[in-house]
């Protein structure tokens, strides 16, 4: 049944994307701000299919946190389901996103029209001045940049590897910045085209204000991110039918956990 339901979502995932680029294409003859609602449309319609076809829920926690107006958003990546999941929780996002996304047909020109950031991985230095150039427009316009401070998927469980552009965008742009935890490869795996029933959780953790060094802040960033995930991978391990590898993971990390004195 589990390869049934992931077959059928999968189908329908992909199939949503092609029917949905071809519907929205009035955006293109619309300011981006109209044409943002079909945008999250399409997220939400992802969500209930994953929750129809394959028992796979979502549970949101710590919108508190979330500031208004412009603010980085860095969360942690560990599967496509947070390139989508995300969205509906903000007025008006943007992705930093790898440029040679931007040259896929129909999906990149979307991309360009909601005006995303690309980044060109291949040249660091001028890669960060165009991506910080364009990122201060984003928040001069109340924007949130959602990031991901490892740069690329990462299994659940797996080391972090963080890079320093969150931190340099956030001492560039002097804005506060979101932390976001979740557990989402533990459900839609990376590179796997299996999804698991459960519930995947958001997490959104206190702001950083700006002001704190970059190596301060990436401390900081690295300690709330990493330590309320690794807690999500217990909570799910310990669920009634818990996620492949959960009870692993979470032996694992409560293994490296510091005992009491």
């Amino acid at each position: 049944m589990l390869v049934l339901r992931s077959i059928l979502f999968n189908v329908c995932f992909y199939v949503l994307i092609v029917v949905m680029m071809i519907a929205i294409t009035p955006i293109f003859f619309i300011p981006r701000k109209w044409g943002w609602p079909a945008v999250i449309a399409w997220a939400r319609i992802n969500l209930w299919l994953l929750r129809v076809i394959v028992g796979m829920k979502i549970e949101v926690r710590g919108r508190e946190h979330i500031p208004q107006g412009g603010c980085i958003v860095a969360a942690k990546h560990q599967s496509l389901w947070e390139t989508f999941a995300l969205l509906p929780e903000f007025e008006d996002p943007t992705f930093i996103l790898k440029r040679e996304l931007t040259w896929l047909p129909w999906f990149g020109w979307y991309t360009i029209k909601m005006r995303q950031i690309p980044v060109n991985r291949g040249k660091r230095s001028t890669a960060l001045l165009a991506m910080t150039a364009r990122a201060r427009e984003a928040i001069d316009e109340g924007r949130q940049i959602l990031i991901f401070p490892e740069g690329t998927r990462r299994p659940a469980g797996a080391e972090p590897v963080y890079k320093f552009g969150v931190a340099h965008l956030y001492r560039d742009l002097r804005c506060p910045c979101l932390p976001v935890a979740l557990n989402s490869g533990l459900y839609w795996p990376r590179r796997k085209f299996l999804r698991f029933p459960g519930t995947v959780v958001i997490e959104f953790q206190p702001v950083i204000e700006p002001g704190l060094s970059q190596q301060e802040m990436q401390r900081v960033l690295f300690e709330r991110i990493e330590t309320a995930s690794d807690r999500l991978i217990v909570e799910a391990a310990r669920a009634p039918s818990p996620p492949p590898r959960a009870r692993e993971l979470a032996a694992a990390i409560e293994a490296r956990a510091p005992k009491p004195s």
